[in-house]
Order: C-alpha cells, then structure tokens, then sequence
C-alpha cells in the first residue's frame, strides 16, 4: 500500500463519520417531512400539484448552489431572531441534504398510494374503517415496497450530494475530492469518489436487505439489516465526536502533545478555527497558519474548501476565527467598489471598512500578491506579438478565454471589459485545476491566472501586462474575527508572518503541491514556506 493512500486513509474515518452524521439526520428529516405532505398531497387534488411541483422545482437548483443559498438564510435569520444559529457547517448541509432527498419520497408515495385498488379500499370501508385506519392499514402497507424504492433512491441521492457539503464548512467525503482536485491529488479524489459510492451501496443494500425481510417475514434477515442501519445511523450520530477525537491521533502539532508554547503566552482553551478557499495556496497559508499557533500553544481546527463569499461570511459571524483573502476580492466583491486604487489606498480604505462595518480586523498582508492577471501560452503570445492585454484586444475575438469558478461574475471581469473593450469568440468556466493544462495544451488560448501560481512558469505561460490598472490590487491579508482580534496570544502569534512571505517563496511552495512529479504534500509545502520564510 503507497504512503500516499496510507496518508488519506488516515482521515477517512473522520471524513465518513462527517458524511455519515449529514446523510443520517437529512434522510431521517427527509422522511419525516415527506410522508405527511405525501399523504396531503393524495387526499387533496387541490394541493397535490403544488406539492409535487414545488418538491420537483429544489431538484432543479445545482446542489452546490442549494448548499450555498442556505447560508445567507441562516445569517438573515440569525440578524432577525437574534439567534446563533451556525451560519457554517451542520445546519446547511442538513437544510439543503433534506430538501434534496424528499422528491423520490414523496412521489413515490404519492404514486404508490394512488395505485391501491380501489375495490380493497370500499372493502375496507365497508367494514367500517375510517379513513386514516384505511391509509394506515390498507393504503401504506400496500404501497410500502413503492416508498421504500423511493427512500432507497433517496439514499444514494443524499450521499452522492452530501460530497457537496465542504464549501459549506460540512466534513465529509467531499473534503477528499475538493482538496484532491486543487491539488492534484488523484488518490485523494478516488479515496473520496470510492468512500461515497460504498456508503451509498452499503445503505441501499441494508434498506433493501430490510424490505426483503418484511416481505418474506423472515425475522432473522429483518433483525440483522435492521441492527446494521440501527448501527450506521449511532455511528453517524457520533460523527463529530468521532471526527474531534481522529484529528488529534492525527494532528502531532496539537497542544494536547508534547508540543511546547512560546515563553510568555499562556495556552488558551479556545481552539482557533481556521479557514481556506478552495486552491492549493489557501491550503498552504490554512497549515501555515496552524503551525505557527500551534507552536505558540494554541489548538487550531480547520475549515477548508469555502468559496469566497461563504469564507467571508463565516468570518464576520464568528464561524471561522482566522482566514487569508485578497485585497482586490474584499475591494470589489465585498465592497463593490468599481475601478481601483494605489495598493496603499485600498489597504487602508479596506482596514476601515472591515473594522466599522463588521468588526474583523485586518492583521496585515502577507508580503506577496496574487492578484488575477490574463495568461496564455508564450509560444502564441510570441506568434501574435501579444506582451499586454491591450495587445490582446484587436485578437481576442479569434480566440477562446477559460476562467475560474468566479471569474466572469466577478467585478475585475466586468471592469477588464469596460476598460479595454474585449471581446473573445468563447468563454469556458474551468476548475482552476484544470484551466492551466487547458491553456499549455491550446485547448484554450487565455486564462485568468492567479499571478502567485507556480503553473505559469512550469507551463510555459507568459502573463500580459495590465498597463491601464484595470484589475485591483491582490495582497494577501490576514483577516481576524472580533473575538480573535481581541486574543493577544493569537495576533503575537500570527503577526511574524507579515511581510514575511514573497511571492517568490508562494510561487515555489505552491509548486510544490501542484507539479505532478516529486509532489510534496499540503503539510510538507507548509513547513518548507516556514522554514524559508523572513520571520
């Protein structure tokens, strides 16, 4: 067995004990929701196509996209009760699984109900039954191996969707297949991929093992399925006790070793969450930043895979304690200001914001930037005489452009349009993974490429100069929640970081992780920017 399958075997329990707690509470929420509204839905013709058809409409929105709207629901909620709801995390996967996994189930009972023979029903009445004896001893055992078909469907759907669940903050399988893609892990992604696919095979199995039992009256078969699912459902209820108790076998760092402090800071018993975008960096700078409180005597947890808004967020609600973002994403997707500024101005005008509006603090930039910048293969750029996106205006409408997730939703897209008029005959959304072996192969001609990448060198890319500043300033920033700005260990802790970090140094470590030879892991990259780093 490789030493890189040993290494994510490690936090497969944590990560299924994670996926496990998610798809339990969902499914069983699921379930409890959908009988009834099943049963509404086949004595009231009136109601019945509004409840189908609203149930059919959630199935419509992407899973990603559901997990992601619950979380300025939770927040709107929170600001209206004055509740604390975990805005990250358990509560909008189990939202989001939930609603999900309720349209086989409803439909089918719906469906199932519906195909009772009537005749069985008037026999029933005509013995005197009242209508909720007939649905309870009649209709539903009839239609049972139709709804059990239909929670069997719902299974595999909720485990399948649950791998969604890391950029919401939820510890699951996903977290396998969202590092592994960002950081070109591939035995992470197939961990991940074949965890979800036997889980979900598993569960459809012992549900259907049940039904079987039932139909045959076979006790021996209904007891042992039964204890089975009874035992998967315990384990995924002790998920995050589970997940809590794995991370420290597995974490060498934490204070609960023989790790010892600083002299002068005192070990706090408040662990300091973490977070981290979805790409190589972010990982880097997550471990980075653990290490360094670790040292110091402080028990980190981390939260990684969030998307920028989801990041941001988490931040301001208290969810995550400390993260790494961008001055030009805080400057236009946050701030929603349009066009820029000198570096020092943004910085500023940023500080001020963060404090009065939200109460995070900016601790300070890290000393690089990895700012959005226009990229394509030098060979091309070479042939078409192209140094500048203003080189690039009079070629774009020949040429195919490939961007991130966010990129043509972003303020710096529209702003590059508007200021230098482009015009591509193609745009293609890629995973940022992806997109640079897209531009080295041709398959697309420019990228939005993050200028700290160690890919543009590797692949032979040449970025093209930004000459009228259409794009923000991207220094990287150490962003603080209120309650960690007041720690001083926290900020004395973080703070030789500072300055500390050229993007030189982040170019090679992000190298590191990404080359698909001589790959170092996240951790190994950390270490190494720390070990080379000016602190």
């Amino acid at each position: 067995m490789s030493a890189a399958l040993n290494t994510q075997l490690e936090f497969l329990p944590a990560n299924l004990a994670g996926h496990l707690l998610v798809t339990v509470v969902a499914l069983t929420l699921g379930i409890l929701a959908s009988m009834p509204l099943a049963v509404l839905a086949v004595r009231s013709m009136r109601l019945r196509y509004p409840i189908l058809s609203g149930i059919s409409l959630i199935q419509t929105i992407p899973g990603l996209a559901l997990l992601a709207l619950t979380i300025p629901i939770l927040v709107a909620i929170n600001s209206y009760l004055g509740s604390e709801i975990a805005v990250l995390g358990f509560y909008p996967a189990v939202i989001a699984l939930t609603l999900y996994s309720m349209l086989p189930i409803v439909r089918n009972s719906v469906v199932g109900i519906l195909d009772v023979d009537p005749t069985l029903i008037e026999a029933g009445r005509g013995i005197g039954m009242t209508r909720n004896q007939i649905l309870k001893h009649v209709e539903i055992p009839l239609a049972l191996p139709v709804i059990i078909a239909g929670i069997r469907t719902a299974t595999v759907w909720t485990v399948g969707t649950a791998t969604l669940a890391t950029p919401v903050g939820q510890r699951c399988l996903g977290n396998f297949i969202f590092r592994g893609l960002q950081t070109r892990n591939w035995t992470a992604v197939l961990v991940g991929c074949i965890a979800a696919a036997v889980l979900a095979m598993v569960l459809d199995g012992l549900i259907a093992g049940l039904q079987r039992g039932v139909d045959r009256r076979q006790r021996p078969l209904i007891i042992s399925a039964g204890a089975a699912l009874v035992a998967l459902f315990t384990l995924g209820l002790l998920g995050p006790n589970l997940a809590r108790s794995i991370d420290r076998m597995h974490t060498p760092t934490q204070v609960e070793n023989s790790m010892t402090p600083q002299k002068g800071i005192k070990i706090p018993q408040e662990t300091i969450v973490i977070g981290a975008k979805t790409f190589s960096e972010q990982y880097i700078l997550q471990d980075a930043m653990s290490l360094q409180l670790e040292k110091a005597g402080i028990p980190t947890r981390r939260l990684e895979g969030l998307g920028s808004t989801v990041a941001f967020d988490a931040l301001v609600a208290g969810e995550i304690d400390v993260y790494v973002d961008y001055s030009g994403t805080i400057w236009a997707n946050a701030m929603k200001e349009t066009g820029t500024a000198e570096p020092w101005i943004v910085l500023a005008r940023i500080s001020a914001w963060l404090a009065e509006n939200h109460g995070v603090r900016n601790l300070g930039a890290l000393g690089f930037e990895n700012a959005y910048a226009l990229a394509m293969r030098e060979t091309q750029a070479r042939e078409l005489g192209i140094q500048s996106i203003e080189d690039l205006v009079r070629h774009a409408p020949r040429l195919r452009i490939g961007g991130d997730y966010e990129f043509f939703g972003r303020q710096e897209w529209r702003d590059l349009v508007q200021v230098y008029g482009l015009t591509f005959a193609d745009r293609l959304t890629l995973d940022s993974t992806l997109m640079y072996g897209a531009a080295s192969r041709g398959e697309v001609d420019v990228i939005s490429a993050f200028s700290s990448d160690g890919r543009i060198a590797a692949m032979n890319l040449t970025v093209l100069k930004d000459n009228r500043q259409a794009m923000p300033p991207y220094d990287a920033l150490i962003l603080l929640s209120a309650d960690a700005a007041a720690r001083d260990d926290v900020v004395a802790a973080l703070n030789p970081l500072l300055g500390a970090i050229p993007v030189e140094l982040m170019r090679q470590a992000n190298y590191m992780v990404d080359r698909d030879q001589d790959k170092k892991s996240v951790r190994q990259a950390a270490e190494w920017l720390l070990e080379n780093a000016e602190l």
